[in-house]
């Protein structure tokens, strides 16, 4: 008798701890982190725009907005740190998704940088991926093989959005899903699927006891202007005042909104972007057409945000779910994508399947107001974008902060939220260890911008560098090797280059720099710098007429 209940005591004593175990386990929030692309710092409504983003807009309304928050400038370096927290040659994408013969330049995620994908998925996650990934093409390198236990989506970094609709018809539209090889229904909107895809993983993982990772990555409003013509027919007319009006207001609503300090020194206007005065009228309403499409996709994006969260009240799990949202880099400056490749031939009017038209430069300078410069370029407009954090059970409605947080703090906020551990060797091989910083002091109130300990953020991308310390930025654009320096204390618009003044604060920073990119494995572009570059612009003209 005493044995049987000694046997009985420790079997409800050992129930009573799996079921704390379980209910603690069960109380780590889900994440879904959004990542949408190449768009620029102003072009949802929380951040200035015009464009119709009352989701995206709500998230912010009832979250927290960093007024900086930095990316590398352009699609896959910038995925690769995303996904890993490394910077994006520790991850072996210091140039893009080629391979260029060294181990910081091979072009898809190495062994000792883990995604979060596998850290979160060792810690008790679901791991679910939908939308781009671009951070290797060969099948070894795809979300399946590190660390998603779902994917959908596409393995490049460019997508049409439609193969075949109502006016033309493109190439097929190429995507995978858990490793095998599919292609977009007919008449289906690629944005539309993506959601689709992470709504399905969603009433899923519903019936798994378990916490829920989701990373969202949208191809839009990345070329090519593709979008279903209700939602352009919204925007028509909307922007006949042109471009130079339109920087202009938006610049007024982020100094109503707090996004945007009045005391800071604006960007100067881009020499480039021919006055809209001065645009002959027939070019003004292929100008305007752009312009429409590329604001219906980002409205397209925010409908479906609007329906995944949706999803979430249903399932009862939005209550717990941490939603931060961001963009890869700013919006794409040049004209044609800036890019000598050759334009691909258009088989539909613009917006439709078969269309290839870009948003080119003129409209990105607005895109990216504030800001100087593009995509690809590591000045304030080419780095810089929004960022949107939601959590109510931690953070305060309404926030506005400095934040100055970059792509390699967001795994270790992750994993703090998780309580997942990052380990220092992972199948016998010794990691690489996170530089970032996590964001949860400032998340949750306790500080205004993130502690760095007085180490600088760095930058390198095809021979464009820069290094962002305290209010300090120096930055060089290849060819020249030569830095700037700005106060961005009072200058984010980079409009006063105070170096030749201020020579003790580059040698400090180039020195730092100097040391982070020996040990981080970056090499002097011009020894690796492939025959066709990619995401360098091609020779600048001061207007091109749109292409259609």
């Amino acid at each position: 008798m005493k044995i049987s209940i000694f046997f009985t005591v420790a079997l409800l004593g050992l129930s009573q701890a799996f079921a704390q175990k379980k209910a603690a386990a069960e109380q780590r929030p889900n994440i879904i982190l959004v990542m949408v692309d190449d768009l620029g710092y102003s072009d949802i409504g929380a951040y200035g725009s015009e464009i119709k983003t009352p989701n995206i807009d709500q998230l912010a309304s009832e979250g927290i907005r960093f007024r900086e928050f930095y990316n590398n400038s352009i699609c896959a370096p910038t995925r690769a740190s995303l996904i890993t927290g490394q910077y994006p040659h520790k991850a072996g994408v210091g140039y893009f998704n080629v391979n260029l013969g060294l181990p910081a330049y091979q072009g898809y995620l190495n062994k000792e940088s883990l995604t979060f994908g596998e850290v979160l998925r060792n810690a008790g996650y679901s791991t679910l991926l939908s939308g781009k990934w671009h951070v290797g093409n060969d099948s070894i390198a795809w979300p399946n093989q590190r660390g998603f236990d779902r994917f959908y989506g596409f393995i490049n970094g460019a997508s049409n959005y439609f193969d075949i609709g109502k006016y033309g018809k493109g190439p097929a539209v190429e995507l995978v899903e858990n490793n095998k090889r599919i292609n977009l229904p007919p008449d289906k909107y690629l944005t539309d699927e993506i959601t689709d895809h992470a709504i399905s993983f969603l009433d899923e993982q519903s019936k798994i006891a378990k916490p829920f990772f989701l990373y969202l990555a949208y191809n839009a409003p990345h070329w090519p202007l593709q979008a279903p013509e209700a939602d352009i027919a919204k925007y028509k007319g909307r922007y006949s005042i042109g471009w130079d009006s339109l920087r202009n207001e938006r610049i007024a609503r982020q100094k109503a909104i707090g996004i945007t300090d009045p005391k800071q020194a604006l960007a100067v206007r881009d020499a480039d972007v021919t006055p809209w005065d001065d645009v002959p009228y027939d070019e003004k309403l292929l100008w305007e057409r752009k312009m429409e499409i590329y604001a219906a996709m980002v409205d397209r994006v925010d409908q479906n945000i609007g329906k995944l969260r949706e999803k979430l009240k249903a399932l009862k799990k939005d209550e717990n779910t941490l939603i931060v949202f961001i963009s890869d880099n700013g919006a794409q400056g040049g004209y044609a994508g800036a890019s000598t490749r050759r334009p691909q031939r258009n088989s539909g009017p613009a917006g439709s399947a078969g269309s290839y038209v870009y948003q080119d430069q003129p409209w990105a300078y607005v895109s990216n107001t504030p800001h100087s410069s593009y995509k690809n370029n590591m000045h304030e407009g080419g780095i810089s974008a929004p960022f949107i954090a939601w959590f109510p059970k931690q953070i305060k409605a309404g926030t506005i902060v400095k934040g100055t947080g970059h792509l390699i703090d967001l795994a270790p906020t992750f994993y703090d939220l998780a309580k997942a551990s990052y380990p220092a060797t992972s199948n016998g091989i010794k990691t690489n260890p996170l530089p970032g910083k996590s964001l949860l002091p400032v998340l949750t109130g306790k500080a205004d911008e993130v502690d760095r300990g007085g180490e600088p953020i760095f930058w390198e991308r095809a021979g464009n560098r820069a290094v962002r310390k305290g209010k300090w930025k120096i930055v060089s654009t290849y060819p020249a090797y030569k830095w700037e320096l700005y106060d961005l204390e009072t200058d984010r618009g980079e409009t006063t280059d105070i170096a030749a003044s201020r020579t003790d604060i580059v040698n400090e920073l180039s020195a730092d720099y100097a040391r982070w990119a020996e040990r981080t494995g970056v090499v002097d572009y011009e020894k690796i710098k492939p025959a066709n570059p990619i995401g360098i612009p091609a020779a600048r003209t001061a207007r091109r007429p749109p292409t259609f």
